[in-house]
């Protein structure tokens, strides 16, 4: 080969290579479905009523593979300060509509995300890094929240009481909040979203969200769909406003009056911070932080049924959600048979774990560097204090973020290890003598989430449900920590925040109450039959 020829394909190859290291996954048609979603190379990350924005651009990785996917621009301070008071704005006008007239508002976008199901669920998968199952089913969540919202529009209580003095009567008003503000983690970015959304919109409330900044394509995605609604029906889009952005911009959220209620989710520690913050002026907040969740297995248990139960709940979701499991508390009687069934159980989805988006994947990767090597981290603490690696313990080497789910025995329970969350796949099994012990080993840590109980004796059942029971805001039996229903109040207690969200009377948190005393008698008449004067 000539030099001139050997320089020209040389050329040819570096040009091919530069190209091939700048492209973003939207630009391939694999991604197809990006498109679908208006996403587009470049994204503007702030919606209150117009999609403007100021502030720096972030690029947007996929955990699978580590590449780019595409770009979104952040919200400048101002650019906050222009949604907010879009917001404020636009709630003088949503709060007068009628509670079943907004419920219909949310009726329509649960069937427009309905319309957006599987690309809105194949960008989860995308940009966060969960199975493709599981997006979809992230997707749902937020489909079943607007039908339960449905229902609520029509249903939202107020009380007429007794009132003690003749021609008097109380009554129990619900007022909305206002414009509140929401702020989301990266591992359900449209769930926790439409916990929120959905529940305070039909109490008449706005909001401004703040969503985590490693899953902004996501956040645009799901606010472009809301905007479509509510520009069909003439609604204000401020209604819903949309302001990615970092630290400055959730600070900012955070202290700011005018945001009634605060819902964040996150870490246990950003979340006491931002509870003080919300309390110096006085305002809501809704916690829903971290856990560190166990599952008792009794002597009694029936262990297929446990063993179906604990793949998914310690190691779907690569341990990344706050209800995955992180601690066996086994019953002596039968700790070695479970952690020998354990073990096999997990070298049966070994071969299982990649891709997110293909059919086969059962694990999918750590969602950031960061993650990965807190898992590296955690399992070289583990062994340096004395823990055995029973499975896993590995980095998978190949593109993105994969590592192996990962079963420790040998620490004891009261370990600082065991006692602090790793978000990873990580368990740590560890023996109990009786269910008693169980209890305490589960009710020892400062998170206070999910818990779950496997046996087959009813007195068990209600000795774990009842006040000696566990002490978390979600108490399981035969059934894993994790996969919560929209109808149940989700949240826990302790460092887990004490917040609910979604079902029962969760929506009190997006409402304000006044006792109302009317006088139609004609007279004064005071309570506790107090005389004053003449009368």
């Amino acid at each position: 080969m000539s030099r001139l020829l050997q320089r020209v394909v040389g050329l040819r190859f570096k040009y091919v290579m530069a190209r091939n290291a700048s492209s973003y996954l939207i630009e391939d048609p694999k991604y197809s479905f990006l498109k679908d979603l208006g996403l587009d190379k470049k994204n503007v990350g702030v919606f209150n009523g117009k999609w403007e924005a100021n502030g720096p651009m972030i690029q947007t990785f996929s955990p699978a593979n580590g590449k780019v996917i595409a770009e979104v621009q952040a919200a400048s301070v101002a650019d906050y300060e222009s949604c907010a008071k879009a917001a404020q704005d636009a709630w003088h006008e949503w709060a007068e509509m009628p509670a079943p007239a907004r419920g219909e508002i949310v009726r329509q976008i649960g069937d427009a995300l309905r319309e957006k199901l599987q690309p809105l669920g194949q960008l989860v998968s995308l940009e966060m890094g969960k199975i493709l199952p599981e997006a979809i089913g992230e997707v749902v969540e937020y489909i079943h929240v607007c039908d339960l919202a449905l229902g609520l529009s029509r249903s939202l209580p107020g009380t007429i009481f007794p009132s003690e003095r003749p021609g008097h009567v109380l009554i129990e008003k619900w007022n909305p909040l206002g414009a509140i503000g929401i702020i989301t983690a990266f591992n359900f970015p449209v769930a926790v979203f439409g916990w929120n959304s959905a529940i305070a919109m039909v109490c008449g409330d706005v909001s401004v969200w703040k969503p985590s900044e490693t899953t902004p394509l996501i956040s645009v995605a799901v606010t472009k769909i809301v905007e479509s609604v509510l520009v069909k029906n003439n609604i204000p889009g401020a209604v819903a406003a949309l302001c990615v952005g970092g630290k400055d911009i959730g600070q900012t959220l955070v202290k700011d009056h005018r945001m009634k209620l605060v819902s964040f989710t996150g870490s246990t520690a950003v979340g006491q911070e931002v509870g003080v913050e919300v309390q110096k002026r006085f305002g809501r907040h809704l916690l829903e932080l971290g856990g560190n969740n166990a599952i008792i297995v009794n002597e009694d248990a029936n262990l297929q049924l446990l063993l179906n139960a604990a793949l998914f709940a310690c190691a779907g979701t690569a341990g990344q959600r706050c209800t995955t499991t992180r601690r066996l508390l086994i019953h002596k009687k039968v700790y070695s048979e479970v952690v020998s069934k354990l073990k096999k159980a997990y070298a049966s989805v070994l071969s299982r774990i990649g891709d997110p988006l293909e059919s086969e994947s059962l694990i999918g990767p750590l969602h950031t560097p960061a993650a990965l090597q807190a898992y590296k981290d955690t399992v070289a603490a583990a062994v340096k204090q004395g823990g055995t690696i029973e499975f896993g313990g590995k980095v998978i080497e190949r593109e993105g973020y994969f590592v192996e789910p990962t079963i420790i025995t040998g620490l004891p329970h009261d370990s600082p290890l065991v006692k602090t969350e790793c978000f990873a796949p990580i368990v740590y099994c560890i023996e109990i003598p009786d269910l008693e012990t169980g209890i305490q080993y589960n009710n020892e840590v400062e998170q206070g989430l999910s818990s779950s109980l496997f046996t087959e004796n009813m007195g068990n059942v209600f000795k774990w449900i009842g006040p000696h029971g566990s002490d978390c805001g979600i108490v399981n039996v035969n059934i894993p920590t994790n996969g919560a229903e929209v109808g149940g109040a989700f949240g826990g207690e302790k460092a887990t925040g004490g917040g609910r969200e979604c079902g029962s009377d969760s929506w009190k948190n997006y409402m304000r109450r006044s006792t109302v005393t009317i006088n139609y008698s004609g007279t004064i008449k005071l309570a506790q039959n107090i005389k004053f004067g003449d009368d």
